[in-house]
């Protein structure tokens, strides 16, 4: 009963040799949307090693679960996993693999639970910048401008969406540039990028002596602003889209000499004036689809004794 040492094996090194990969390599500022692709491959065969190894310890610890998990399976398929022949770890590494997965679960509704909590506390807020006039009903519209002195832009998501644009903001950026910074908010409203960020906020909260979460947790903060950048600049153009962001951010002094809470945007700014071009369309393909056979190894592990049992 080798496999579930197998499958938290493959997991552990999933786990270490995916993110190095991944940092050694010179394409993911190149191509974002790709590279959020393969970082969650990457997580998704994590957790789906820890998932498989629980299910066939416990069906080796209990009769129960065995009966549960092979019960339309060949009495020989049943024998190759030699479930009869397991230790007594069995049964801790499968209460411990499954407290896991509980409290992921856990840190998960967690995020969310905040994440609506703030846009709660951001839609009062916004009621109270903006009232309703006497007599005004709501009309649920999509886009709210707020007045304020500091430019700002951002996507209040939840049932009803919003793109909230302060008066600085259009004060300040004018035509495609305006165009640019609210294709940028609309291209994280598109690509759901609240829920990358609440799914690795949660494994990264749960679990920060792990690694690969953290670095999870990091990359999507990061991926999902060069996607979104990316989707700007192929509509308006690169140019556009890097002065739309200076002239944003110039004024909260991120692009001084000392360090700024987004140090990131002079970063981004630079990837627009002088990224290379993006990879060809077989490179993106032959990348998708060696991320998409990640998860599939696990799968492939977990039912080779029963593959070998039916010839």
């Amino acid at each position: 009963m080798m496999v579930p040492f197998l499958l938290l094996l493959l997991g552990a090194l999933t786990a270490v040799v995916g993110p190095r990969l991944l940092a050694r390599a010179d394409w993911p500022d190149r191509e974002p949307v790709v590279a959020l692709w393969v970082w969650q491959c990457v997580v998704a065969a994590v957790l789906l090693c820890c998932a498989l190894s629980m299910t066939l310890s416990a069906a080796a610890a209990w009769q129960a679960v065995r009966g549960q998990v092979f019960a339309t399976a060949p009495r020989g398929v049943v024998d190759a996993y030699a479930l009869g022949t397991a230790g007594p770890w069995a049964a801790p590494t499968a209460v411990l693999l499954a407290c896991g997965g509980l409290w992921s679960l856990a840190m998960l509704v967690r995020e969310v639970r905040r994440a609506r909590a703030r846009r709660r506390g951001r839609r009062a807020g916004l009621l109270v910048r903006a009232p309703l006039l006497p007599g005004e009903e709501p009309t649920g519209g999509r886009l709210v401008v707020l007045e304020d002195d500091r430019p700002d832009a951002w996507w209040l998501t939840g049932p009803a969406p919003r793109l909230v644009v302060t008066t600085a903001a259009l004060r300040r950026l004018r035509g495609r540039r305006l165009d640019a910074l609210l294709a940028h908010e609309q291209g994280h409203a598109q690509a759901r990028h609240d829920w990358l960020l609440h799914c690795s906020a949660a494994l990264a909260g749960g679990f920060p002596q792990v690694p690969v979460f953290t670095a999870f947790r990091d990359e999507m903060h990061r991926l999902v602003e060069l996607a979104a950048d990316d989707t700007a600049s192929r509509r308006f153009g690169r140019l556009t889209t890097a002065l739309a962001l200076v002239e944003l951010n110039e004024e909260r002094g991120v692009f001084g000499p000392g360090p700024a809470p987004q140090a990131h945007v002079p970063r981004r700014v630079d990837r627009l004036l002088t990224a290379p071009g993006r990879l060809p369309a077989r490179h993106r393909l032959r990348l998708t689809a060696t991320a998409a056979l990640v998860p599939v190894l696990p799968v492939l592990v977990a039912l080779v004794p029963g593959l070998r049992a039916l010839g």
